[in-house]
């Protein structure tokens, strides 16, 4: 991951480039290894880098060998070295998993994001052309914003986060994901066409237990390419425990004693795999994890259990109440948010994140997007049928750029941490997404809880020859969101603290500009004053999303998972 930034077509960018570097500036979390910039004709490039993956050449922009193309990609192509072999005549400048990206566009112009298999925005600029053309990758794991500003409506912004843009842009938007934009037509369109993004249309495939077990697996082992080291965030629920333990696999497989002169080329030995296809690591021979809660949270107490299972080496890392609530400026101020569920969540991952990089890591796996595809969450088991269940399932996948996405990306990004979503590996996504949805349904008094079938896929009891994957009061563990297992005092503490700070008069009378975004909640009403006292500009708030479970299923608007009817400890 790094930070990027690119002004298109600006009326005089010599001039224009000393507050160019001062904007990316603002998102040097993003990239602390390395800054870098590009002017061609009137386009701007600027480039903060967080270096994983071509340490010694992988410096950006990136320029073609002719210097006709420049390219700024802040995310990971895993399937680099297959494209490198695609393109024979190319001459490659250096060993960055994201040059490719430049004989990909050479070869399919504005089809080239179809090619790619990984977590990405980014800009390239075709001098030949005077065209500038930006992609993000399919479900919007890495972040991209586009402004425009009436002052100079030729020139086109990019950023990886807003607050590069709110200076010159009056109208700032979430680039979409699984879109490209060409300034050609000057036209944003879709180039990530799955059928299940039909979210009318309700598959009806039979469940598969080894092919969700064995495409999880996959999807991890591509994301441990890395020089640099890495570890597991673990919260000791289900979906970041089974990343782990797939990690934890992985990594005792791995060879780290093979000196890179054995491989075919460097770029092979750099992208993790050898001859064989077998991982190669880089730093530790152990994998590390990672948790955070308060004093004896469930979360804490489960990760443990987990950790020592998988022979992990456990970093438990506690936060107290007031610690959380003094960040809270700081976390909005990176996810540029003012939703509830968002910030409650992010708030220890992004106390956590600073703890990781202080130890020195670098890059680390997340357990994203589960809920979302296996309809996870608690409220689910309200669905009225499988149709409904799925469809929910489906823009819940699609929003996930405005939720977790988000949170998972700009909570490790403020530390420059780099997260990594096996979850959303495309292939595991077009697998699971087009499982018949009545499979997924939460059934309890049948003993299928939320997640049945993923669970089931990595129950080993009936494979004697198998080691279990994970123990099993955490293989069968009810869903917990992450907000509630890190203590569940955090979340009451914000309700109070927003409750002594919102008074009733203020409550009852919104800001007229919020227009019919109304908080409905005095913790919703405190984010939303934070949110506008860092972001004043109107337009901003048009890129935020507020996550609230499904109000016609008859769910509690409260996100956290304890409003749920089948939760353990429910609250009324």
């Amino acid at each position: 991951m790094c930070g990027i930034f690119a002004a298109f077509k600006h009326e005089d960018v010599h001039r224009y480039k000393p507050k160019a570097l001062q904007l990316s500036k603002r998102i040097r979390h993003r990239g602390p290894d390395w800054s870098g910039n590009a002017v061609k004709n009137s386009t701007i490039f600027v480039h903060e880098r967080l270096a994983i993956v071509g340490l010694d050449s992988g410096a950006q922009p990136i320029t073609s060998p002719d210097e006709n193309y420049m390219l700024c990609v802040n995310g990971e192509i895993y399937n680099h070295i297959q494209l490198r072999e695609e393109c024979p005549d190319y001459q490659f400048k250096t060993l960055s998993d994201c040059e490719p990206i430049i004989p990909m566009y050479l070869k399919h112009d504005i089809d080239a994001p179809k090619y790619l298999d990984g977590m990405f925005a980014w800009t390239l600029y075709d001098a030949k052309q005077d065209r500038i053309v930006a992609a993000r990758d399919p479900i919007g794991i890495t972040t991209l914003y586009m402004g425009r500003s009436s002052a100079s409506p030729k020139t086109v912004y990019f950023a990886s986060e807003l607050k590069c843009l709110t200076d010159d842009c009056d109208t700032i938007t979430a680039f979409p994901p699984g879109h490209v934009y060409d300034s050609k037509t000057d036209k944003i369109t879709r180039y990530f066409t799955p059928d299940w993004l039909d979210e009318k249309r309700i598959p009806s495939t039979p469940i598969d237990y080894l092919a969700i077990r064995h495409s999880l697996e996959k999807a991890v082992r591509k994301r441990l390419m890395a020089e640099v080291p890495f570890g597991v965030l673990l919260s000791g629920g289900l979906d970041s425990s089974l990343i782990a333990a797939i990690a934890a696999r992985e990594t005792a497989k791995a060879t780290n004693d093979v000196e890179p002169s054995t491989y075919d080329n460097k770029a092979r030995h750099l992208a993790g795999v050898d001859d064989e296809g077998n991982l190669h690591t880089a730093g530790w021979t152990s994998l590390h994890s990672f948790a955070i809660g308060l004093p004896n949270a469930p979360d804490l107490q489960a990760a443990r259990k987990v950790a020592k299972f998988i022979g992990s080496t456990h970093h438990e890392h506690t936060f107290t109440l007031q610690e959380g609530l003094d960040a809270l400026d700081d976390v909005i101020y990176h996810l540029e948010t003012y939703d509830v569920t968002t910030i409650r969540a992010s708030t220890p991952m992004f106390l956590l994140s600073r703890k990781i990089k202080a130890q020195g890591v670098k890059m680390v796996l997340s357990g994203e997007g589960s809920d979302e595809i296996f309809g996870g969450y608690l409220y689910f088991a309200q669905a009225p049928s499988a149709a409904e269940f799925h469809t929910e399932s489906v823009q819940r996948v699609k929003n996930l750029h405005l939720a977790d996405c988000l949170r998972a990306n700009k909570s490790t990004m403020a530390w420059g941490l780099e997260a990594r979503v096996p979850f959303l590996d495309r292939e595991f996504l077009q697998l699971c997404m087009n499982i018949d949805p009545s499979e997924k349904m939460i059934r309890p008094k049948e003993g299928r809880i939320e997640k049945y079938i993923l669970r089931k896929a990595f129950d080993t009891t009936d494979e004697p020859e198998t080691k279990p994957y994970l123990p099993e009061e955490i293989l069968w563990r009810q869903k917990e969101q992450f907000s509630d297992g890190v203590g569940y005092s955090w979340i009451d503490s914000l309700k109070d603290t927003a409750e002594a700070v919102i008074s009733d008069e203020m409550f009852a009378n919104p800001k007229a500009e919020w227009g019919t975004d109304i908080p409905t909640t005095k913790e919703a009403y405190w984010y939303r004053l934070k949110f506008d006292g860092l972001f004043p500009q109107k337009t901003v708030a048009d890129t935020v999303m507020r996550w609230v479970p499904k109000a016609d299923w008859g769910c509690a608007e409260d996100p956290s998972g304890r409003y749920a009817q089948i939760h353990e400890k429910h609250i009324d």
